[in-house]
């Protein structure tokens, strides 16, 4: 079973940084895209960043110029690098993977389980 595994989540000040780690339990045949999305209390989870299978890369406006999303293929790792915290980025942050774990197989939507980011001072 396909696990994805997020870190890096916690308090931090505005202005603070933080960096998450999404770590693949499986090597993928291949990859359309890996994200993040973000969801905060009464609100529907969005788009945070996005990496989709030729390098290019897609940001929230909300985000653009703070966040920066990146993937170590190596170590089946996707991270996203975030400065300039601001109190509105506060929510639970997900890991999304769209890929194909076989040559055989459907290409499926994971997720992994959340983790808290909170920017509060």
């Amino acid at each position: 079973q396909v696990q994805l595994v997020e870190s890096g989540g916690g308090l931090v000040q505005p202005g603070g940084s933080l960096r998450l780690s999404c770590v693949a339990s499986e090597t993928f045949f291949s990859i359309r895209a890996m994200g993040w999305f973000r969801q905060a209390p009464g609100k529907q989870r969005e788009l945070v960043a996005q990496i989709i299978s030729r390098g290019a890369t897609n940001y929230a406006d909300s985000v653009k110029g703070r966040f920066a999303i990146s993937r170590d293929s190596t170590k089946n790792t996707t991270y996203l690098q975030m400065i300039s915290l601001k109190p509105e980025d506060t929510a639970v942050y997900y890991c999304n993977l769209v890929a194909q774990l076989g040559r055989w197989e459907t290409e499926r939507s994971y997720w992994g389980q959340g983790t808290q980011v909170t920017v509060s001072s």
